[in-house]
């Protein structure tokens, strides 16, 4: 079963594991796991900090140009660079999200929070919709997006 059918089935999840962990056993992240390992971002996914992660589903990995993506993908600075564009500082659920404009993110770039009542979570970060908020884990919170976000 893929997260997001038990997160369609759930609407608050809390799981007693690390980010790292959670992204690790979930099928839909398992391209921006494999870029976490690239870039060498897992122990930070695993660290005591609180983070608050806005993870591409695999679909959103598919739809960046292939070019693009390959760029990225072999380029650790820049692979780093965008995955570090996902990640901000600190515990953020959705409710908090709502009561946000910008959030700075690890990278350094801020992000645009957006919020529309016709989405399922009400949420948008840039041009990206939380498909999934709210996946808490012992060291911060995933919000699976469906954009890989590009820093400006």
């Amino acid at each position: 079963m893929t997260l997001s059918r038990i997160v369609k089935q759930v609407t608050k999840l809390k799981f007693n594991v690390d980010i790292a962990t959670l992204v690790t056993q979930a099928d839909d992240l398992s391209t921006f796991f494999k870029a976490a390992v690239s870039a060498d971002l897992v122990d930070t996914l695993k660290g005591q900090s609180p983070l608050t992660i806005f993870a591409p589903d695999n679909e959103a990995f598919s739809n960046v140009p292939a070019g693009t993506l390959d760029s990225v993908l072999n380029d650790k600075e820049q692979l780093t660079s965008v995955l570090t564009y996902h990640v901000v500082g600190g515990t953020h659920l959705a409710a908090d999200l709502a009561k946000q404009k910008t959030l700075k993110t690890v990278q350094g770039d801020m992000l645009e929070v957006h919020e529309h009542h016709w989405l399922r979570h009400g949420i948008k970060i840039n041009d990206a919709v939380v498909k999934d908020a709210d996946l808490e884990c012992t060291n911060g919170v995933v919000h699976i997006i469906d954009t890989v976000l590009m820093p400006k």
